[in-house]
């Protein structure tokens, strides 16, 4: 049986002079991507770094950093994830903490003072990533430490979680668990993985940071395919709506805050004419959202529910699935992937609660935990009896208020309804004498205003008393995780600033 490995390898010798990944509308093809591949395993084992060994990248979203992450994980090696967006400190407190005994970056993060004394000081083996297709790779910083952690046998990327309710984390993923997540997703384009590679003349539009597992994720989607990717740095409408035309996928994807810029923007219908389903994921979906988003274009949104914690992918919707039952389903992450169980659960005792009912989500698969047990999460959800998926909420980011429980979605809800508000985000502050209290940011449509006071009286009819926000801010737009959700510990900052 094919594996992710030797498919990709496959994928990558068919044609090494046809294009593979277009960045700032210039393609590079497969064989220069090997090329970086083969300069950095060069240097890496001529310095005795071999299979299981953890390798720190600082992961722009750039071709060259792609051939990277591709080479570390078919060398067997672990992708340690650095995210360039930090600021320098955080970033050089970030490696100084890691203590990888590689760290792999382009030109543009060594010429960041912090980061390369960071590297230095860590005594770790620096390689630059030149974007010279005469020298690829080289070494920028000489390796003179051996106070490194090299506990990565069989772990194919330590990842960030997204830190959206709190401080990110890393999360190991087994090799083979990846894998099998990537393979599984086959399963949504009807492809068989059994089946000799090709290369493929469709074009994926990748907007996703490598920083967050969903990059990564699409990235080995798309290589296990043979289609070549338009890498976007982040999503910014204009920039998406010209690859749609350029390239013209039928599906692509972006996060949910995603598609209200594009509807705020009034981006026609026919811009984006050739797509067939739009995907979604990391942050819930609004079905109103989903439901305008459809209107206009004519788009059906399909959304996927995952987590880093979980290797990926736990549900989603397939386009026949969608057409099938999706408004009988409205609001749906879509049905359980294949070989993942799950079942709803009462938060209190535990006990298995009957189709339809409101409870916390569990998992079980062969690659969570010993594959036999079941793994809860923080999410309440319910589910019907065919397998299909409903996310209603975290059960551990819950507002207590003098006693009284306050789920944050169901304040943003009542936010977004406002004609005027675009997108909204709730936090709790600390307040001395109920404990916590709610407080929101939120944004407002082209053309359009309300006041903080104003937002306040319209959720007094839609709220009870204790759900409504003490505090009320408008932002021009929300400090973000690389995934593009709101950053609840940054606007927290703001609220308590302001």
């Amino acid at each position: 049986m094919p594996t992710l490995n030797s498919i990709v390898r496959q994928v990558m010798a068919i044609d090494p002079s046809a294009p593979a990944l277009e960045h700032k509308k210039q393609w590079h093809s497969w064989g220069e991507l090997s090329a970086v591949i083969d300069a950095v395993d060069a240097i890496l084992l001529a310095n005795g770094i071999g299979a299981g060994t953890r390798i720190g990248g600082i992961l722009r979203n750039t071709p060259q950093i792609a051939a990277v992450i591709i080479g570390t994980i078919i060398g067997d090696r672990c992708v340690v994830t650095l995210n360039p967006a930090l600021p320098d400190e955080k970033l050089a407190n970030d490696i100084a903490s890691l203590k990888t005994p590689v760290v792999i970056a382009e030109t543009a993060d060594w010429q960041r003072a912090a980061v390369i004394e960071a590297v230095r000081r860590s005594g770790a083996l620096g390689i630059e990533i030149t974007g010279d297709t005469g020298e690829p790779a080289r070494i920028i910083a000489a390796m003179t430490g051996t106070d490194f952690r090299s506990d990565a046998e069989g772990i194919g990327i330590e990842m960030l979680t997204s830190g959206t309710t709190g401080t990110p984390k890393r999360v190991p993923l087994k090799a083979s668990n990846f894998s099998k997540m990537v393979l599984d997703a086959a399963v949504f384009e009807k492809r068989d993985v059994d089946a000799p590679p090709k290369l493929s003349k469709a074009v994926t539009i990748s907007n996703t940071p490598f920083s967050h597992i969903g990059g990564i994720f699409g990235l080995f989607v798309s290589l296990s395919a043979g289609r070549k990717s338009c890498m976007l740095d982040r999503f910014r409408v204009e920039e998406f709506v010209d690859a749609v035309q350029r390239h013209k996928p039928k599906v692509a994807g972006a996060p949910p805050s995603a598609l209200r810029m594009i509807l705020d923007a009034g981006v026609p219908k026919e811009a984006l004419a050739s797509l067939v389903a739009f995907r979604t994921s990391t942050a819930p979906l609004d079905p109103e959202l989903a439901d305008q988003f459809f209107e206009h274009f004519g788009i059906p949104v399909l959304q996927n529910y995952g987590a880093t914690e979980f290797a990926g992918g736990v549900a989603g919707w397939t386009l026949p699935d969608f057409l099938k039952s999706g408004q009988l389903r409205r609001g749906s992450v879509g049905k359980m992937n294949p070989g993942v169980d799950g079942r709803i659960v009462d938060p209190e005792s535990g006990e298995p609660l009957p189709y339809g009912e409101k409870g916390l989500l569990e998992l079980r698969a062969r690659h969570l935990g010993d594959g036999r047990n079941w793994v809860r999460t923080t999410d309440l959800a319910r589910m019907d009896e065919d397998q299909f998926l409903w996310i209603l909420g975290r059960a551990d980011n819950a507002i207590i208020r003098g006693g009284f429980k306050i789920i944050p979605d169901d304040v943003v809800k009542a936010i977004e309804a406002h004609p005027a508000v675009l997108e909204a985000c709730v936090v709790a502050l600390a307040d001395p004498r109920l404990g916590q209290v709610p407080a929101a940011g939120y944004r407002v449509k082209s053309g359009q205003a309300v006041s903080a006071d104003e937002l306040r009286d319209f959720l007094r009819e839609r709220l009870t008393a204790y759900q409504v926000p003490t505090k009320l801010l408008e932002v021009q737009d929300f400090p973000r995780t690389p995934s593009m959700k709101p950053s609840q510990p940054e606007l927290r900052k703001l609220l308590e600033a302001a």
